[in-house]
């Protein structure tokens, strides 16, 4: 299975959405970077789905390390990620509008802690 048909626009979101919720299942929303994924990311995301449907939005970082489609294909390829909304001029609080998730999860914070952690880590490697 190509992974990158994960990923979905915001219409396309908010179709899924809609099924979904109208079959009784439950939806979270996890927004991040992905801004090169690290083990910490994994076991984030995997306590996270126990079971539900999770759409991923790609958010950009103020510096980021990848470009937003190399981010999402990240996400796509992980299996609790059920599709992975790029915003693409779209705000976070419209998406939430449209798409009215049971749950959301803010990660942006954590994701940036996550890739500082591993840029430090790479200097201590090449200093060392």
């Amino acid at each position: 299975m190509d992974t990158r048909a994960k990923i979905i626009d915001l219409a396309s979101a908010t179709a899924i959405a809609t099924s979904l919720q109208g079959q009784g299942a439950r939806l979270k929303l996890v927004a991040g970077y992905f801004d090169v994924l690290t083990p910490d990311h994994v076991r984030r995301l995997r306590a996270l789905s126990n079971g539900e449907r999770i759409i991923a939005v790609v958010l950009d970082p103020p510096d980021p390390l990848l470009p937003p489609r190399a981010r999402a294909e990240l996400a796509a390829s992980l299996g609790m990620i059920d599709y992975v909304l790029l915003l693409q001029g779209t705000s976070l609080e419209h998406a939430l509008d449209q798409i009215r998730p049971h749950e959301v999860v803010r990660e942006e914070v954590a994701d940036g802690q996550r890739s500082q952690a591993l840029i430090e880590h790479v200097h201590r490697r090449q200093r060392g």
